[in-house]
């Protein structure tokens, strides 16, 4: 598993072990009452797509180990059958996880250039309960559902 250096109190540097619980503060919740996107919001936020992406990653290589050792040949057809079934499920997960990764870096990206946290379509921000819940979020959620309700007529065509 990787890690990081961490610096301690009496100036030395430690190997840390990441995990979620790493990245997460605490003692911090973005609150409403506070300026939208200031840095301590832009922080949680980084830090919790930090931590969600490097989990992703994990699962990830885990995924890609199991489907490693199942690569065997099982002579019994039913047996064989049922771990083609098992294989496509977790290729189908992995072809997920890597998606739900690229929007994660998406997000990062508009951290970094300032667009974090700011309706792609009207520009207004994106309530905060809704970042918490879903951080890689790019709209609010009426512009979201207006999506939604327009996929499904051009759908439907």
């Amino acid at each position: 598993m990787a890690g990081y250096e961490k610096s301690t109190s009496t100036g030395t540097t430690e190997r840390a072990e990441m995990k979620a619980e790493n990245f997460l503060p605490d003692d911090y919740r973005p609150a409403e009452d506070e300026p939208f996107m200031n840095d301590r919001q832009l922080e949680y936020f980084r830090r919790k797509l930090t931590a969600w992406k490097h989990e992703l990653l994990e699962q990830s290589a885990e995924t890609l180990e199991g489907l490693a050792e199942s690569a065997r040949s099982v002579p019994d057809i039913a047996d064989r059958a049922s771990e083609e079934t098992d294989r496509a499920l977790e290729l189908r997960t992995r072809d997920r996880q890597r998606k739900l990764v690229s929007k994660i870096e998406v997000a990062l990206r508009r951290i970094d250039n300032g667009e974090y946290g700011y309706c792609e379509v009207t520009g207004e921000p994106i309530s905060l309960r809704r970042l918490d819940a879903r951080p890689i979020a790019t709209m609010t959620l009426e512009a979201q559902e207006r999506h939604e309700r327009r996929e499904r007529v051009h759908r439907d065509d």
